[in-house]
C-alpha cells in the first residue's frame, strides 16, 4: 500500500482527537498514515445545508438508519452500524453512537465548546470521587488557547466560578428572544445565564487550504457545514494537514489490531480494506490510536496491549441527560423576524451551586448545565403542545400563527462519577462481519447521578413556572427521566491518564505506559467527564501529548 509514502505514524480515526494529531505532526515535518474505518466525506459537496425537511423522505422524520433525521450530516452510521453489532450485559442498557465516515463525529456534533475548569481536573481532591487527573487547569490552559485560535470559537468571558473565559472568543451572536426570556427567568432565581461558547465561525477565517467563512444563520449545523463555519476537521484540520503533502488518508480502513515486536514496541496496525476484504499491514515508527473511547478500547483489548493496569474499558463514563419542554402563552402570536442564529443555543446556563456544595447543602456531588432552546423553527405538526390542535383546515393554520415559537424546551448535562458497574469488555462469543471480536457494555448509574437528575428536574421546572409556561414532558421518577447510557454521546474515560501505570492506561501525554510508541489521545484518555462537553478538551489534551510525541520522535527517544 502507498509504496510511494512510508509514513512514520500511522494514527487510527479521523474526528477531533486524530485530526488534531495529523495537523500538529504534518506541521512539524512528520509523515502521517490515517486510516478511517468510514468512507470518504467531503462536506463542501455533500451537505443538504439549505434542503428542505419536506422535500427528505417521510419530511425528514427520525427513522432507525437516520436516528437524527434524513438531513443528519452522519451518512454511515448511528446507533446501530450495519455488520457492527456490540452486545450489552443482562440488565444494562448502553447506546453507543459510531460515524463510519471521514470526520467521525465532528461532522454532527453541537459545537458546544467550554473549558475544563481548575475543580474539574482535581475532583478527588474536592469530594473524595473518583480520581484527580495527573495534569491541572494551567497545564492544559496553554493548549485550550491554542485550540480556540485554530478552530474559531464564539463566546464571552463570564467571571464564573470554575468556568474560564477565554482572550481568543470570537464576537458572540446576539441573544433570541426565547433566550432572554430565560435569562431573565434565571436571573430571578440568582442563577446565570450567560453566552454559550461555540466552535462556530462570526468572522470568516482564511487559510490557503482550507479556507473557512462566516456562518450565515440560516442552516441547522448538525447537517455538517459545507462552507466551514462550524467546526469538523474534513474542513478545518484535515485539509490544513493534506496541504503540508505530509498526510495521506486511507478510507474504509477496519483497523483490528496493532501489532508489536519482542521488545514491546509497536510496529503498525492491521486492517482490512472494507471494499476489497483484503488485509493489510500499515507500519510506523509510533502508532497512534483515536478511534473515539470505546472502540480505542476494543483495539487495545483485542491486541492484548496496554493493560498492565487492568485499566481498558474500565471507568467508562458518558454525561447525564434528560429533556423538559414547556409552552409559553407569552411567546404566542409575536411578530415574525429572523431569529435562526446558528441552529444552537447563543445562551446557557451553567453550572453555579460550587459553593452550597461544598458547604454540603446538597445531596449529590459535581454539577450539570442547561443548554436552552426556542425559537422559530421548523414547526411539528401539533407545534410541540402534544397533539391537542384538531390539525386540519382553518383551525390548523390559526394553531400554527398562535403556537409557532411558543415551545420552549431545556436540556440538561451533568457529569457522571466513573463507578465499578460501567465498563466495556469483550465479548466472548460474538463478532462483526470482519471478524473481530465486539464489545459487551456493562452500565450502570448511580445515586450520586439519579439525585442530580431529580435536582435539575426541579430546578427547570423553577425556570418554566418564573417564565409562566405550561410544562408540556410528563413528570418522571429521576431514573426513568435520565437518559440510558451513551445517548448523550460524550463516552470518556476507558483508557484514562493517571500519575502512575498501576492506575492508568497512558500518562499525563496520552502515551501509554507499557508501549511508548503508542499514543492514545481519544476521549478515552480523559480521567473524569465534568458536565461540560469534551470536545474542546479533547482537542487540547491531543495537541498536548503530540507535542511531546513530536519531541521525543526528534530525540530518537520513541
Amino acid at each position: 500500500m502507498m509504496r510511494d509514502f512510508e509514513p512514520d505514524v500511522v494514527i487510527v480515526g479521523s474526528g477531533a482527537s486524530g485530526g488534531m494529531t495529523a495537523y500538529v505532526l504534518a506541521q512539524a515535518g512528520i509523515k502521517v498514515l490515517m486510516l478511517e474505518a468510514g468512507r470518504h466525506y467531503d462536506p463542501t459537496t455533500e451537505t443538504p445545508m439549505l434542503n428542505w425537511e419536506r422535500d427528505a423522505p417521510l419530511a425528514g422524520v427520525s427513522t432507525p438508519d437516520k436516528p437524527f433525521g434524513f438531513y443528519d450530516a452522519t451518512v454511515d452510521g448511528g446507533w446501530q452500524v450495519p455488520g457492527e453489532p456490540y452486545t450489552m450485559a443482562p440488565g444494562s442498557k448502553f447506546k453507543w453512537w459510531r460515524a463510519r465516515m471521514l470526520g467521525g463525529r465532528t461532522n454532527h456534533w453541537a459545537r458546544h465548546v467550554p473549558r475544563f475548569g481548575p475543580y474539574d481536573f482535581k475532583p478527588y481532591s474536592r469530594d473524595g470521587l473518583g480520581v484527580d487527573w495527573p495534569v491541572s487547569y494551567d497545564d492544559v490552559a496553554p493548549y485550550y488557547d491554542k485550540v480556540e485560535q485554530l478552530i474559531g470559537v464564539h463566546g464571552k468571558t463570564s467571571g464564573l466560578e470554575n468556568q474560564p473565559g477565554s482572550n481568543y472568543f470570537l464576537p458572540p451572536p446576539k441573544p433570541r428572544v426565547p433566550e432572554l426570556l430565560y435569562a431573565a427567568a434565571a436571573k430571578s432565581l440568582n442563577i446565570p445565564c450567560v453566552e454559550s461558547p461555540r466552535a462556530i465561525l462570526t468572522r470568516d477565517m482564511p487559510h490557503p487550504h482550507a479556507p473557512r467563512s462566516k456562518c450565515f444563520f440560516a442552516s441547522p449545523c448538525g447537517r455538517g457545514c459545507s462552507i466551514g463555519a462550524a467546526f469538523q476537521t474534513p474542513t478545518s484540520l484535515l485539509p490544513m494537514a493534506m496541504g503540508t503533502g505530509n498526510l495521506r488518508i486511507v478510507t474504509d480502513a477496519m483497523v483490528h489490531t496493532v501489532k508489536t515486536d519482542r521488545d514491546g514496541r509497536a510496529t503498525g496496525v492491521l486492517y482490512f480494506d472494507k471494499k476489497t476484504g483484503r488485509e493489510h499491514f500499515a507500519k510506523a515508527r509510533v502508532v497512534v490510536l483515536a478511534a473515539s473511547a470505546c472502540e480505542s478500547a476494543r483495539l487495545l483489548l483485542n491486541s492484548g496491549i496496554g493493560n498492565s493496569s487492568g485499566q481498558v474499558g474500565r471507568n467508562l463514563m458518558d454525561s447525564t441527560g434528560t429533556d423538559l419542554a414547556a409552552h409559553v402563552p407569552a411567546l404566542e402570536g409575536r411578530p415574525r423576524y429572523n431569529e435562526d442564529g446558528n441552529s444552537q443555543e447563543h445562551l446557557f446556563i451553567p453550572w453555579w451551586l460550587y459553593k452550597e456544595q461544598k458547604a454540603g447543602l446538597l445531596d449529590f456531588p459535581r454539577g450539570y448545565h442547561f443548554e436552552i432552546g426556542g425559537g422559530f423553527d421548523m414547526p411539528d405538526g401539533d407545534f410541540g403542545l402534544g397533539g391537542n390542535e384538531d390539525g386540519y383546515g382553518a383551525k390548523l393554520k390559526e394553531d400554527a400563527r398562535r403556537y409557532y415559537g411558543a415551545v420552549v424546551w431545556i436540556s440538561l448535562r451533568g457529569e457522571m462519577i466513573p463507578n465499578a458497574n460501567s465498563y466495556c469488555e469483550i465479548d466472548p462469543t460474538v463478532k462483526d462481519r470482519y471478524g473481530i471480536p465486539v464489545l459487551r457494555f456493562h452500565w450502570k448509574w448511580s445515586d450520586h447521578e439519579i439525585r442530580q437528575i431529580a435536582h435539575g428536574q426541579k430546578t427547570a421546572r423553577a425556570l418554566f413556572d418564573k417564565m409562566g409556561a405550561r410544562v408540556l414532558t410528563p413528570d418522571k421518577p429521576p431514573e426513568q427521566a435520565i437518559a440510558d447510557g451513551g445517548v448523550i454521546i460524550h463516552e470518556v474515560g476507558t483508557t484514562r491518564m493517571g500519575d502512575k501505570p498501576s492506575n492508568s492506561v497512558v500518562n499525563q501525554y496520552c502515551q501509554s505506559w507499557d508501549v511508548p510508541n503508542l499514543f492514545v489521545v481519544d476521549g478515552g484518555v480523559m480521567a473524569s467527564q465534568a458536565h461540560k462537553n469534551p470536545t474542546l478538551t479533547i482537542l487540547a489534551l491531543s495537541w498536548r501529548g503530540t507535542d511531546r510525541m513530536v519531541e521525543q520522535m526528534r530525540k530518537h527517544e520513541i
